[in-house]
């Protein structure tokens, strides 16, 4: 089956540390796969790397079978793991922005999941709640017809209730035919949504798995293995 995303033997060195190692990994359409590792694991330098955002030491990254650039960027949509929008803006400026910048932004899918969480797309991003913000970035992420999604701790700092909606959010808005690389550490939120697995440590992949797999051959849920595996 043709890889999605294709990384061969890829390293990422800064002066005085190794952030990644040789990673060999390949992620197939249509499954939804879990990035995990402790903090300074090395995924969001992964993910930087998918996104053209830092550059490899050694290796390679290929989308799709293209090297990281303009046209992998066309099938990548990437939500990273800070707020990036201009809080005076209202939403429907920040719509209408990447409606023209993104020719897959679907701004009707946008509109309609803002009006079901009742948030005026009138409002400028400053008078929203920490967790409303979220949202907001999270539905411009979804609402690009994309191939690969790749979501930098979306869960992180909002409520129970917050999480809910977003989980259903990931589920319900995209493409099934596409794949979605998810960075957390609330694996309880998650593991449910799951397909595979990836666990880093120290910058290596230390397993690579089906969720099945993993319940099947350890007997155990995703969770307890990895803090097992990580000691937490």
């Amino acid at each position: 089956m043709t890889s999605l995303l294709e990384c061969r033997n890829l390293t990422k060195r800064y002066e005085n540390k190794t952030a990644l190692s040789d990673i060999n990994l390949d992620l197939t359409a249509g499954h939804i796969v879990g990035l995990l590792g402790p903090n300074g694991s090395g995924k969001t330098t992964l993910i930087k790397l998918i996104n053209g955002l830092l550059y490899p030491t050694e290796g390679s990254v290929r989308v799709k079978g293209h090297e990281i650039g303009v046209e992998s960027k066309r099938v990548v949509s990437y939500l990273p793991d800070h707020m990036f929008l201009n809080d005076n803006r209202k939403i429907k400026y920040i719509l209408s922005y990447f409606s023209d910048f993104f020719e897959d932004f679907d701004s009707a899918k946008a509109y309609e999941m803002l009006g079901r969480l009742g948030i005026d797309s009138e409002a400028k991003l400053r008078t929203l709640s920490k967790g409303t913000k979220e949202k907001v970035h999270l539905i411009l992420a979804m609402s690009r017809r994309a191939e690969l999604y790749v979501l930098d701790e979306p869960i992180a700092g909002v409520d129970p209730a917050a999480r809910d909606y977003i989980l259903n959010t990931i589920l319900t808005g995209y493409n099934e035919q596409a794949t979605i690389l998810i960075s957390t550490h609330l694996i309880t939120d998650i593991e449910n949504i799951l397909d595979e697995v990836i666990f880093l440590q120290h910058g290596q992949i230390r397993l690579h798995a089906t969720v099945d797999e993993i319940r099947q051959r350890e007997g155990k849920s995703v969770d307890t293995l990895f803090r097992e595996v990580f000691r937490c």
